[in-house]
């Protein structure tokens, strides 16, 4: 299998000029920490990003069919698929993919889950090096530099998520409850849904009092979160139609500045 991190594309995604950051996201982003925004929205700010007008969507979310069953859930719980990559962004190298190595979160932002080392597959390199990849990377960099234009550098992890429900197993996207993920910033997209209820995204305080609650339901919606000052969850999902499969498809990528 060829090497997942050789698929490195130095340099500003060949925008000359790159897209202005959108300075309302901004402005929300830092006060009150999220932003809900909506699909049609989230595909005019990607879109510049993206050479090919996110040209690999398709294969892109098929991706998801590919994920393997993530064997560390606390519950034992066989509902949860995912792939992950690191990449590491910089105003001299823009964005290259990083040496895969495992996922590691401290005990303080996850108690479930946290203080182990979690080996996951790579994200293929046709996906982590694709146009909608590229896009979304590229927004976020410029999105979260523009909050922090002191940060020179900056630690990225994308994830693939695959919730799967069935009939009296509901499946859990957040099975740790409402946390931090011990990051500086979160964009959550949605890829897929099929034949799923519920599924809400939950924004608190700090102190666990609810700020806000939306629902992930298109493709391409999307919620941007400041991870130091709010915290997220996601409520079970379950079938709509016992028979048939269901499941919620999400990309999850976090930027922590690097050190």
């Amino acid at each position: 299998m060829k090497d997942p991190t050789q698929a490195n594309w130095p340099g500003q995604y060949e925008q000359t000029p790159p897209p202005p950051p959108d300075r309302d996201l901004i402005e929300q982003l830092r006060d009150p920490g999220f932003n809900f925004v909506p699909a049609a929205r989230m595909r005019a700010l990607l879109d510049p990003w993206a050479p090919g007008k996110l040209s690999d969507w398709q294969a892109f979310a098929q991706s998801w069919e590919r994920l393997e069953i993530d064997t560390y859930m606390a519950d034992r719980g066989r509902y949860r698929r995912r792939r992950h990559a690191l990449y590491r962004a910089s105003l001299t190298d823009g964005i290259v993919r990083a040496p895969h190595r495992p996922h590691f979160q401290a005990v303080d932002y996850n108690a479930l889950y946290g203080g182990i080392e979690r080996s996951f597959e790579p994200i293929s390199s046709d996906i982590g090096s694709g146009d909608t990849m590229r896009a979304v990377l590229g927004f976020c960099h410029a999105t979260f530099r523009a909050i922090r234009p002191d940060v020179g550098a900056w630690d990225i992890e994308a994830h693939q998520f695959r919730i799967e429900a069935r009939a009296g197993v509901p499946g859990e996207p957040t099975p740790e409850g409402v946390h931090r993920d011990g990051v500086d910033y979160v964009l959550v997209l949605m890829v897929s849904r099929s034949n799923i209820s519920r599924g809400t995204t939950q924004i608190c305080t700090v102190d666990r009092r609810v700020l806000s609650s939306f629902t992930l339901a298109q493709p391409l919606d999307a919620a941007l979160l400041d991870d130091q000052r709010v915290y997220h969850g996601v409520t079970a999902v379950e079938p709509i139609d016992a028979l048939r499969p269901a499941w919620r498809d999400v990309l999850v990528v976090t930027f922590k500045i690097a050190p």
